[in-house]
C-alpha cells in the first residue's frame, strides 16, 4: 500500500509514530493511527528513520492560548525591518514582522501595505 501520492517534492516518509515492541532480530511493531489500520503494523529497520527533534524547534504549550482543535493566533510582536522590492513597473514595501511565541529567526517578510491594514497599532504615526 503506497501511503501517499508520489510526487516530486512530497514526503518521503510518515510519522513520527511510538515504537510498541521489538520483534524478531531487525523488526519493529509501530503504533499506528486508525487511518493506516489497513498497514501491516511491523516493519523491517530498514523502512524506518530516526526521528530527531531540535530543541529550538520546540514550542512550549504553557501561555501559548491553545485551542480546543488545537490551534491558535498569530500575533505580531514587532516590525524588525523595512524593504522596497522594484517589480517592473511599480515598487512594493515589505516589512519583516516578528511573532509572538517565535524567535527572530523565525521573522517573515509581509507586504507593508496588508500589515499596516490589519495591524496599524505597528506602525507609528507619520508625522507630516
Amino acid at each position: 500500500m503506497s501511503f501517499i501520492k508520489k510526487w516530486k517534492l512530497s514526503p518521503r516518509f510518515v510519522g513520527p509514530y511510538q515504537i510498541l515492541r521489538h520483534v524478531g532480530k531487525v523488526a519493529y511493531e509501530l503504533d499506528l493511527p486508525n487511518e493506516l489500520a489497513s498497514v501491516h503494523p511491523v516493519f523491517h529497520v530498514s523502512m524506518l528513520k530516526k526521528c530527531v527533534g531540535y530543541p529550538t524547534s520546540i514550542v512550549l504549550l504553557v501561555g501559548l492560548g491553545v485551542d480546543e482543535n488545537l490551534s491558535y493566533e498569530e500575533v505580531p510582536v514587532d516590525i524588525l525591518d523595512r524593504q522596497v522590492k522594484k517589480l517592473r513597473n511599480k515598487e512594493v514595501a515589505f516589512v519583516k514582522v516578528l511573532w509572538r511565541n517565535h524567535l527572530v529567526e523565525g521573522a517573515t517578510w509581509e507586504a507593508e501595505a496588508d500589515m499596516m491594514s490589519q495591524y496599524p497599532h505597528l506602525f507609528p504615526p507619520i508625522l507630516a
